[in-house]
C-alpha cells in the first residue's frame, strides 16, 4: 500500500472515530456515563473541551488501524476490519481504563466496563471503514 492510500484509510478511520465519539459519548451514552463517574471532581472540561485535541486523538486511532491493517495484517474487507477493530479497541480500552481505574477516581468499575464496550464498538465500525478503504486501494 502506498502512502496516499495509508493516509486516506487513516483519515477515514479518524473521521469515523470522531463522529462515533460524538454520537456515543456526547449523545447516546452521555447520561449513563455521567451516572458512573467516580469521586474525582473538576476533571470534565464540559463546554470547554478542546476539539482540536479530540480530533488529533481520533486521527491517531484511525492511523493505528490503518497501519495495522495495511502494513502488518493485510486486512482488506469490512467484515475482517470490524472483527479486528473490535479486538484492538477492546484490548486498548481495557488496558487504559483498568490502569486509570487503579490510579484515579475518574469513574466507577461499572463505568469502566461501559466505556470499554463503547470504545470496542466504535473500533469495530472504524475498523470496517479503514479496511474497506484499504481494500479499495488494493483492487
Amino acid at each position: 500500500m502506498n502512502s496516499k492510500n495509508f493516509l486516506a484509510a487513516g483519515i477515514a478511520g479518524g473521521i469515523t472515530y470522531f463522529f462515533l465519539g460524538w454520537l456515543c459519548y456526547g449523545m447516546l451514552f452521555a447520561d449513563i456515563l455521567r451516572a458512573h463517574t467516580g469521586s474525582a471532581t473538576g476533571v470534565d472540561r464540559g463546554e470547554d473541551m478542546l476539539l482540536w485535541s479530540i480530533a488529533l486523538g481520533n486521527l491517531a486511532s484511525g492511523f493505528l488501524l490503518s497501519y495495522i491493517f495495511s502494513r502488518l495484517a493485510h486486512i482488506q474487507t469490512a467484515v475482517a476490519g470490524a472483527k479486528t477493530g473490535l479486538w484492538i479497541g477492546l484490548l486498548l480500552a481495557a488496558g487504559v481504563n483498568f490502569t486509570m481505574y487503579g490510579t484515579s477516581n475518574l469513574f466507577t468499575l461499572n463505568g469502566l466496563f461501559i466505556d470499554v464496550l463503547i470504545y470496542a464498538g466504535m473500533s469495530a465500525f472504524a475498523g470496517a471503514v479503514v479496511a474497506w478503504v484499504v481494500g479499495m486501494a488494493k483492487s
